[in-house]
């Protein structure tokens, strides 16, 4: 099985994840997962749950799970990456975190469950060039679907060239980072 990286801070540092045959997601870099969980840990955005969107092989949920999120909630639409997601989750020890298979944008047009808590903080990963990010983005922010805690975070990685918007619905654009070809837009929702 090829590898997805590793986790890089908190309870699970240094356990290998395992990735899909034939490479099919992007594993985020040691580099951009010590900016980004750097980051995170600093605005306290890791102290509620957090939302894993587009989730691959679940390096992103498992990071934050690691360095200290209560709960992660993992949203994938392929069977094989689900199952891969829990086997890492099992691989890192880690029990908080909840796999949903499912296509993220019918996922978040039906709205957060009553009984889960809004989320703190949330990365978006879809397939570079896709704009389903922009809808995704679109339906986390909306008020109405109730997804996201007051001063939530939210973090979108996509190719460099593709800017996201400045603000959608309750999101505003916080600030911007580049790492070759991948970016990393954060938002807070205001």
């Amino acid at each position: 099985m090829p590898e997805a990286g590793r986790v890089i801070g908190g309870s699970a540092r240094g356990i290998r994840l395992e990735g899909p045959r034939g490479g099919t997601t992007r594993p985020l870099s040691d580099r951009v997962k010590e900016s980004l969980f750097g980051a995170l840990e600093a605005e306290g955005a890791l102290d509620g749950p957090f939302l894993d969107l587009f989730a691959g092989t679940g390096a992103a949920g498992i990071e934050a799970l690691s360095r200290g999120a209560p709960g992660a909630t993992f949203v994938e639409h392929d069977g094989g990456n689900c199952a891969l997601i829990g086997a890492n989750l099992r691989r890192a020890h880690l029990v908080n975190g909840r796999v949903v298979r499912a296509d993220v944008v019918a996922h978040l047009r039906n709205g957060r469950s009553q009984g889960d808590a809004p989320y703190v903080c949330s990365l978006l990963d879809p397939p570079y060039g896709d704009p389903i990010l922009f809808r995704a983005l679109e339906l986390l922010g909306d008020r109405a679907l109730d997804w996201l805690a007051p001063t939530a975070t939210v973090v979108a990685k996509h190719f460099w060239r593709d800017e996201p918007p400045e603000s959608v619905v309750v999101l505003s654009k916080v600030r911007q980072r580049r790492f070759g070809e991948t970016a990393l837009t954060f938002y807070t929702r205001t």
